[in-house]
């Protein structure tokens, strides 16, 4: 079936995934008809999966009725605290059963959760604090103990929760188990009467920060909409992928999903985290990525489900050890967030007998906008997938006014019931950024006929040597299909005449090797030889990423230091 074909039989009037046209903020927009009209709904409806476990953390397991009951108590705790809709609540913590409990308390009150990164120093945690204007934060001992010596500058935060703290707390500040005790206490609590809030799709729900690399974060304006749009998007996508290839749909059954990326990124909470409770599917959280443990929990846990971003896929497939251990439960390994090499597609499918999926989004459009997998992602291991059917896409020309056709690069804009309100307490980043409905996404893209879209770069991400342009993640690309090469990123160093040059980072695999020379010669035998690599460096770990699983090419600067002199 072509593209048209699924879109017209999967959405047709009746069906699961039916569309209507409503306006949104002055904008006519697609939406998903029977997408949950809120948050809070959809924690309440979550409770009918009863003791079926919902997260797992280490030796911990909640069951989505214990979690449901901490979430009442804990609102109930919120309310007494004065937190009423459209309240700010910050969350700041590393990947804990706390984390998805904590969200939906606040999100059920009407309030506005602020996910914060748990990898901010403690001005960094001030900033988003202060900026969003948080009047309560929940956090973990860690990101406590980083805030301890900030708090004096936060005179509107006027209540902090705290979890997996040892110590007594006083004052404004209160230990989480004091509320709602420890996680294999929830199950126990009293069945206190679920947050009534009048809540509308369109109501602010969330601020997340943008992972910027100039200036300070942004935080991205959410609303319910936003992220309840994603469930239906993703079971859209998998229904998809079975009538492509020419058999029925199965009814969406509990999976066991190994969740590695952090929930205050929205891949993980809105794509990631969404989809699971809605099919009553369990995830299993990491206090920190290590391959080894993972392939241990996979075991264990009969995981079907992992990914993120693709440094996650190509560890599990390198590792010497990855014999020793039962992995046939994964059936899906996908991931998003930073581009793929069109080796790993084909590696997940041949070694693991997996399908491989990947897709396209943004903090702006609360993660997903173009969904990728199976057969189509096989075929087309370059795209990140045509668009969901309420989304639009669309490519314009550098100076915003000419749509390029297709096959056309230029920027890439998108529209649908995804895309933020704005940018929070930022009116002209907002009318720069945000369109008629539309978001300028910043990457640089094609679409082909049958709508597929192509991420070509970010903008600022494209090096120009002497006129000519050198779209980063074409070169980074051949270097993965490289035997040796796990991890790699093209930045470019200054020039004085070229204007600028290219120049390779490289992690190798564990017991491979390969020089400088080798990899020059690979790229040129695949490229033009104006974007070889004029230089390559070699590092012992995984290159570092932002929380959104970017890699920080700023960085990596300074490895070229002599070069850039």
């Amino acid at each position: 079936m072509t593209l048209a074909e699924v879109d017209a039989a999967l959405t047709a009037p009746g069906s699961k995934f039916e569309i209507e046209t409503i306006d949104i903020r002055g904008v006519p927009t697609r939406v998903w008809k029977n997408a949950p009209p809120s948050l809070a709904l959809l924690a309440q409806a979550a409770r009918t999966f009863g003791q079926r476990t919902f997260t797992v953390y280490r030796d911990e397991r909640v069951s989505y009725e214990a979690n449901y009951r901490a979430t009442a108590v804990l609102a109930e705790k919120l309310r007494a605290l004065g937190v009423g809709k459209g309240d700010r609540v910050a969350l700041a913590m590393r990947n804990l059963p706390e984390w998805p409990m904590a969200f939906f308390a606040i999100v059920s009150l009407g309030a506005i959760v602020v996910p914060l990164n748990a990898w901010w120093t403690g001005s960094e945690l001030e900033y988003g604090i202060a900026d969003s204007g948080a009047r309560v934060l929940i956090c973990d001992a860690g990101r406590h103990a980083r805030l301890t010596e900030h708090y004096g500058d936060l005179p509107e935060l006027k209540d902090v929760i705290v979890t997996r703290w040892e110590e007594p707390l006083s004052g404004r500040f209160h230990r989480l188990e004091d509320i709602v005790g420890a996680t294999g206490d929830w199950a126990a609590l009293p069945d206190t009467p679920f947050p009534q809030a009048e809540i509308a799709p369109d109501d602010d729900a969330t601020i997340f920060y943008t992972s910027g690399t100039t200036g300070n974060p942004k935080g991205a304006l959410g609303t319910h909409r936003n992220i309840t749009t994603n469930i239906l998007s993703s079971g859209y996508t998998s229904a998809r992928a079975f009538l492509r290839r020419g058999e029925m749909p199965p009814d969406p059954e509990p999976r066991v999903s190994l969740l590695v990326i952090p929930l205050f990124h929205v891949t993980a909470c809105s794509a990631g985290l969404m989809a699971a409770i809605a099919t009553g599917s369990s995830v299993v959280f990491m206090h920190k990525w290590d391959v080894v443990e993972a392939m241990q929990i996979i075991e264990r846990e009969k995981v079907s489900f992992t990914g993120g971003v693709p440094t996650i896929a190509w560890q599990l497939l390198e590792h010497p050890d990855r014999a020793k251990y039962d992995l046939s439960s994964l059936d899906t390994i996908s991931y998003g967030g930073a581009p793929s090499a069109p080796d790993l597609v084909r590696k997940i499918h041949e070694e693991f007998g997996a399908l491989p999926g990947n897709g396209w989004g943004m903090t702006e459009t609360m993660a997903t906008v173009t969904q990728h997998g199976g057969e189509d992602y096989l075929n087309r291991p370059t795209s990140c997938g045509p668009p969901v059917p309420v989304a639009e896409l669309k490519i314009l020309s550098e100076d915003g006014v000419r749509e390029m056709p297709a096959g056309k690069t230029g920027e890439l804009w998108a529209k649908g019931p995804m895309v933020v309100k704005g940018y929070w307490n930022k009116p002209q980043a907002s009318a720069e950024t945000f369109v008629d409905g539309w978001v300028r996404t910043g990457d640089i893209a094609r679409l082909d006929e049958e709508g597929f879209c192509y991420i070509v770069d970010r903008a600022k991400d494209i090096i120009i040597r002497g006129g000519e342009n050198i779209f980063s993640s074409e070169v980074e690309d051949v270097l993965y299909a490289h035997p040796s090469v796990t991890d790699a990123a093209l930045i470019g160093i200054p020039h004085r005449t070229l204007g600028e040059e290219p120049a390779a980072v490289v992690h190798l695999a564990p017991g491979s090797s390969a020089s400088e020379a080798e990899l020059q010669q690979w790229v040129r035998d695949h490229l033009a030889a104006f974007k070889v690599p004029v230089a390559i460096r070699f590092v012992d770990t995984i290159l570092p990423r932002n929380a959104n699983g970017k890699i920080m090419k700023r960085d990596l600067k300074a490895l070229f230091a002599a070069e850039a002199a």
